[in-house]
């Protein structure tokens, strides 16, 4: 009778120690990851609605391109995203707003900097 896994009397084999200590240096690096990129993309999640709501607003139909930008970046300094003037498009057709940001996020990591690419846009209908 041939055993792949336990020991002689049938019962399962201790894990090494090293195999320990590798999945929690794994797990911790995984959590930590999750600290510093989860806040970025919560705020952006709340950026984008916040442009989809400005894009369905009929009221954005009105409004002129420069206070649309200045209204979008200072939601996006509350939220501390490095959204610019120029990283705003503005299209217009006669019964619709398309609103269309892009800007990146450097997350500075312990070891390793990694820049997050984000495209929130909205159109209304």
């Amino acid at each position: 009778m041939e055993r792949t896994a336990g020991d002689e009397n049938g019962g399962p084999r201790p894990v090494a120690a090293w195999r320990l200590a590798l999945g929690a240096a794994v797990l911790l690096a995984l959590i930590t990851l999750g600290a510093f990129l989860t806040p970025v993309y919560l705020h952006n999640l709340e950026f984008q609605q916040y442009v989809s709501a400005m894009a369905e607003d009929p009221k954005t139909h009105d409004r002129d391109d420069a206070l649309i930008r200045s209204s979008l970046v200072d939601k996006a300094e509350q939220l501390k995203l490095p959204v610019r003037f120029e990283n705003i498009q503005i299209a217009r057709t006669a019964e619709a707003v398309r609103i269309t940001v892009r800007y990146v996020v450097h997350v500075d990591l312990l070891v390793y900097t990694v820049d997050l690419h984000f495209y929130p846009g909205a159109g209304s209908r």
